[in-house]
């Protein structure tokens, strides 16, 4: 098992769901970790919290959908600390709608955020990755990556390009630059996510699928991250199927 205490990762949408629980539990694991979203507020927040329990966290306020601003919060995090050890492309959007409601703002911020976030903060870290010639990343895709939801289409496209992206960056990164990555493909978790949906009918839905089976916590992806961060050198953990026990599919 892989020894991460003293290492240094950037986790994007940090400041809650997912993000700020793989936050907390890479900081108790004694990783220094750099939390990255626009809600300064929240991650100041976070900080306090993780420094109370003995950790040790910045907060970075970043837009992944802008390039200088993940460009911004990677040089930071070596200025302060050395190196980047871990990214957790962890940010997204889900405002679920029919493609006849032509809702195509939510589309293309689905794609500025959920596409475009994830290419913008890995190019921002890989420099330094490759100058360790180490590092992992994490890339949260879905099972909407694997699996077509009407009222998701836009999202599914979003997280299938995530994990085709994960598997090609592993394939070129992984034997040139000892750089390991691992696409995560949650099923239904608690989080923020629903928040954003703005049609009534589908919010409607995920109110009574919530209703119907026990949801994911952050915490059980959270520790999905850490199983495959804590393996071995030698073992890459290419993808991560993690859904509740209640979800068929």
């Amino acid at each position: 098992m892989m020894d991460i205490k003293g290492k240094v990762a950037l986790v994007t949408g940090a400041s809650s769901g997912i993000g700020a629980a793989t936050a907390r539990k890479l900081a108790a694991e004694g990783v220094i970790v750099g939390l990255a979203a626009r809600r300064k507020d929240r991650l100041e927040a976070l900080v306090a919290e993780i420094a109370a329990a003995g950790g040790k966290a910045v907060a970075l306020e970043t837009d992944v959908t802008d390039r200088a601003s993940c460009k911004a919060a990677a040089e930071a995090l070596v200025a302060r600390f050395g190196r980047i050890d871990v990214l957790v492309n962890n940010a997204g959007l889900m405002p679920l709608s029919d493609i006849d409601s032509l809702k195509v703002d939510e589309w293309q911020h689905m794609v500025d955020v959920n596409v475009s976030g994830v290419l913008n903060a890995t190019g921002a870290v890989l420099p330094q990755m490759i100058a360790q010639h180490s590092g992992h990343i994490f890339n949260l895709s879905s099972i909407a990556g694997r699996k077509i939801f009407t009222g998701l289409t836009v999202y599914c496209a979003t997280k299938a390009a995530v994990a085709a992206f994960s598997d090609g960056l592993r394939m070129e990164i992984g034997p040139k630059h000892n750089i390991r990555v691992t696409c995560i493909q949650p099923g239904a978790v608690k989080s923020e996510l629903y928040e954003q949906i703005t049609d009534a009918n589908y919010r409607k839905q995920m109110d009574d699928l919530a209703a119907s089976m026990t949801y994911l916590e952050g915490e059980d992806i959270a520790d999905t991250i850490l199983f495959a961060l804590k393996s071995p050198a030698r073992m890459d953990v290419a993808e991560l199927f993690v859904l509740p026990t209640e979800q068929g599919w």
